[in-house]
């Protein structure tokens, strides 16, 4: 029989994982609890995800943090997923346990807490710009956090309406599509706006009260938001809730999120 590991090892799967701030955040977290884990970050290729897992599992490695494509290639090789891993059809956190790896996907959760600190989300229309891994996600949770509706808009029409027909099979919240424009038109009864795509695209009719979130840390906030007056919240503000969420997930502990913020702004700084 092999034991594990002397120590609590997580480990960073990346491609590529030059500029991924996943262990500077852990190890930070790590420390401030007084842990004696430890993070290692690897560059794994998509193609080689199921050889990545089953070392980790072989060597009582706690769990690892998936990031790009090998969160996509990671739901065919985990021993289970979470309902919105396969939802959203991407595993971004992996935990070992006893039936073997589990897959889970944070992003949502991450983008709907944030929102809480600003506002409840239930009884609210959203617009998800982005139907990807993380607009699905995100369109997920906003339906189970009680959002009056949801509607989507990307620049892949095809996936757009494959989230607007997924979410009205849950018979959650109603879904619609907005045809994609470069300039997108906030319909009247919005108040949240999420952008969880990589797409450059700027949005037209903003009011005071809508509340916009931006996923990526490394893009700014869209001009015409301050503009209009939004409450805006930033991709420092969810990585950093998210970050938490993993953390605790994976040690049972809770991490400040206020010092996850600052030590990603320094990061990417």
């Amino acid at each position: 029989m092999t034991s594990g590991p002397l120590q609590e090892i997580v480990a960073v799967l990346a491609s590529p994982a030059a500029g991924n701030p996943s262990q500077y955040l852990f190890e930070r977290a790590v420390e401030a609890a007084g842990l004696d884990w430890r993070i290692v970050t690897c560059d794994v290729a998509p193609e080689r995800i199921g050889e990545a897992l089953a070392g980790v599992a072989a060597m009582g490695f706690r769990g690892c943090l998936l990031a790009g494509p090998l969160r996509r290639a990671a739901l065919h090789v985990v021993a289970a997923a979470s309902p919105t891993a396969r939802f959203a059809g991407g595993v971004g956190l992996v935990e070992r346990t006893a039936n073997g790896l589990a897959g889970h996907l944070t992003d949502g959760r991450g983008v709907v807490e944030s929102l809480r600190a600003h506002l409840d989300p239930t009884g609210r229309h959203a617009l998800v710009v982005g139907a990807g891994t993380t607009g699905r996600a995100v369109a997920l949770e906003l339906a189970l956090a009680g959002a009056a509706g949801i509607t989507v808009a990307d620049p892949h029409e095809g996936l757009a309406e494959q989230l607007v027909a997924d979410l009205a099979g849950l018979e959650t919240a109603p879904a619609t599509l907005l045809a994609w424009s470069d300039s997108l038109a906030v319909p009247p009864r919005v108040g949240i706006v999420v952008r969880a795509t990589a797409t450059a695209v700027t949005f037209a009719d903003l009011r005071p009260e809508i509340v916009l979130a931006d996923v990526s840390p490394a893009v700014d906030m869209p001009p015409e938001a301050t503009a209009a007056g939004c409450c805006l919240v930033d991709g420092l503000e969810i990585r950093a809730v998210q970050a938490a969420i993993d953390f605790q997930s994976l040690t049972g502990v809770e991490a400040d999120v206020e010092m996850l913020r600052e030590a990603l702004d320094e990061y990417l700084s």
